[in-house]
């Protein structure tokens, strides 16, 4: 007799594969990654390399000695568990510091709820609050674009264009007048500013966004709502204020909202199903994102905003999906 089987999720068709689309993402992120490279030099390389090892090693330790099962890490989605956590770490982290992230990400994000497929919250994000908890003042801690190339640990650091912008208005200072202390959008598009070694170049993550949008490894729904939402929020903001907040081009080009938007709230396993579900959870992101940027303690809010969102996640795949197939649909009471 004939059974049909249901794995997990990620659920892929169309003769694709979750190793081809681990891989794919993978793919998508090389010209950031590129980027990253040129900015940060030997920090980004430093950091990039021992996020995307350790994060393999700690998963095939995990599966071979613990849980007793076959090992995945040639599907690609360690390796990018790795990365996509580099990307959101300074590039002068120590190694010490890496390594434990990549084990929080790994073990408690992703490992302990069974694996691939079955993690709730993004596991590099997981890693990433984490660290930036537990380990504030290195988390911090931004090297200066293009000065520190050939710098790690002795590079010299400086504030983001998020940081600048906050404590000058909690200081009492105008929109206008700080705009003139931080990079001109310009710069900020090419990724000319101190940050993360992936919340850079808003170009090279737009590049990766049409790779992965024409091999339909995505679809637009979620950076779209993301980077829509919080477009309309801030400008609306600005719009009420000019001078007390700053504009949507200022919020979409700094911090992580592009990598947030492209790269973490689309993570297969953690966002929704259907489209509509995807476009809610992607409002969602945006506007929990700028109430945090605005409103909140900290500078940024992606990362958190995403959490947030990924827990409710099962509750919009259950009120918002699609019509199983050979489902009857009642008709509507008189």
């Amino acid at each position: 007799m004939n059974r049909l089987t249901v794995s997990p999720s990620p659920h892929v068709h169309s003769g694709d594969s979750v190793k081809k689309n681990m891989y794919g993402v993978i793919i998508a992120l090389l010209p950031a990654l590129a980027a990253s490279l040129y900015y940060f030099g030997l920090g980004a390389v430093i950091v990039t390399l021992t996020a995307v090892v350790s994060c393999v090693v700690f998963e095939w330790a995990i599966q071979k000695y613990l849980l007793k099962n076959e090992s995945t890490i040639l599907d690609g989605s360690a390796a990018l568990t790795g990365l996509l956590l580099a990307f959101n770490m300074p590039s002068n982290l120590p190694i010490w510091i890496i390594i434990i992230g990549s084990l929080v990400a790994i073990g408690i994000g992703k490992m302990s709820f069974g694996g691939l497929g079955n993690n709730p919250f993004n596991p590099a994000l997981v890693g990433r609050v984490f660290l930036l908890i537990s380990f504030p003042v290195q988390m911090t801690l931004w090297p200066k674009p293009i000065e520190s190339q050939m710098h790690y640990l002795d590079a010299e650091t400086g504030a983001t264009p998020l940081s600048v912008m906050k404590e000058g208005l909690a200081n009492g200072e105008t929109v206008s007048t700080l705009m003139s202390k931080i990079p001109s959008y310009t710069e900020l598009f090419m990724g000319n500013m101190g940050g993360s070694a992936g919340e850079i170049a808003a170009i090279a993550l737009l590049v990766g966004l049409i790779f992965m949008l024409i091999r339909k490894i995505i679809t637009w729904h979620i950076p779209v709502a993301v980077i829509g939402s919080i477009a309309i929020f801030t400008g609306i903001l600005n719009l009420v204020s000019p001078e007390q907040y700053a504009g949507p081009l200022f919020h979409l080009l700094t911090g992580g909202v592009m990598l947030g938007a492209i790269f973490m709230a689309t993570d297969y396993v953690s966002s929704p199903m259907a489209n509509k579900g995807m476009l809610i959870y992607g409002v969602g992101i945006g506007i929990i994102t700028v109430v945090i940027r605005v409103f909140g303690a900290y500078p940024e809010g992606v990362s958190f905003a995403i959490l947030i969102m990924n827990g409710f996640v099962p509750l919009i795949d259950k009120y918002v999906k699609p019509k199983r197939f050979g489902e009857v649909v009642k008709p509507a009471k008189a």
